[in-house]
């Protein structure tokens, strides 16, 4: 089975710094072979990030091999006829490259207050989401009555390039979310999640699908892992701590974290390839002037390594 290996970049600084440094690692990826970009979903806050629907189609146009995703997109305070439309027609004008990780959103009840929505409906808004827009891409004349969404004889062209249609991922380590999964998705992109729990989810969710009558493809479990190469794993913990704070408090972010030298790096990877997962999306754990070296030294010293016969798998832009 082929492993894949993305990456998604840390917080920019502002200014023209920033967006230079994103062109910067967008090169980078290119060239290092990564697989694909992750752009976050961030519709306020302090952070600097792109508007990942905007982001992407920038990057689309300028590299013609990269594929790209949302890790992960709030589908909670989106609109999903307008959400279906820009999908489809990213997937249609850069050839098939989109594979949009959709999750509820962030505990802060002011992003759904700013966004016109309130935080209690976010799960019955995905429910009630997801399968209308795979309705859009596959259907035409769409008519629904739903809790929160009206639709009357509506059409959505294009339609997407991949078929049936667009797979939609879903982001989210709680219970509920892996059997939502199993019940709706069509993968798992998980972050900040141990190996071990990794494989219990992945349970879960090919339990939850069973009783549905239906199946998630097994190639379609990933992580979100952060990552930071240096002289030692000891020295990796170190350097990556100030970035671990938004992470979860109930763990020790080490535990779910590749830090370390290059070969601790993969030797964590393959720990997570042994619990079922075969997409990755790295981020780096480090200051935005480092970003670039970080990425440098995975392209040439941690991809490489899933390309080998050794590693059973192969990765594949």
């Amino acid at each position: 089975m082929k492993v894949r290996i993305g990456m998604a970049p840390t917080t920019l600084p502002a200014g023209k710094e920033g967006a230079d440094l994103f062109w910067r690692t967008m090169d980078l990826c290119d060239s290092l072979d990564f697989d694909s970009v992750w752009l976050s979903d961030r519709p306020v806050g302090p952070r600097i990030s792109m508007e990942p629907m905007v982001g992407m189609a920038a990057v689309a146009g300028r590299y013609p091999k990269l594929k790209f995703g949302t890790s992960v997109l709030i589908l909670s305070i989106r609109q999903p006829v307008l959400l279906a439309k820009e999908l489809a027609t990213f997937d249609y004008l850069s050839g098939g490259r989109i594979f949009p990780a959709i999750g509820l959103g962030q505990d802060d009840p002011r992003e759904y207050e700013a966004m016109g929505t309130r935080k209690e409906d976010r799960g019955r808004r995905v429910d009630e989401a997801i399968p209308l827009l795979r309705r859009l891409w596959t259907e035409d004349n769409v008519t629904h009555h739903g809790e929160f969404y009206t639709l009357n004889d509506v059409t959505v062209e294009p339609k997407p390039l991949q078929k049936p249609c667009i797979p939609l991922w879903i982001g989210g380590r709680s219970k509920a979310a892996q059997r939502r999964i199993g019940r709706l998705g069509d993968g798992w992109l998980c972050s900040s999640a141990t190996a071990a729990e990794m494989e219990e989810g992945i349970t879960v969710i090919n339990s939850t699908a069973g009783e549905a009558g239906r199946s998630v493809p097994e190639d379609h479990m990933g992580a979100n892992i952060g990552f930071r190469i240096d002289a030692s794993k000891e020295a990796g913990v170190e350097n990556a701590a100030p970035f671990a704070i938004r992470l979860r408090p109930d763990a020790d972010f080490a535990s779910y974290a590749a830090l370390g030298t290059a070969e601790d790096v993969v030797s964590t990877l393959r720990d997570y390839v042994a619990a079922g997962v075969t997409k990755f999306v790295l981020r780096p754990m480090c200051h935005p002037e480092e970003m670039e070296d970080q990425l440098r030294r995975a392209g040439e010293d941690v991809i490489p390594a899933f390309h080998s016969d050794r590693a059973g798998t192969k990765i594949t832009a």
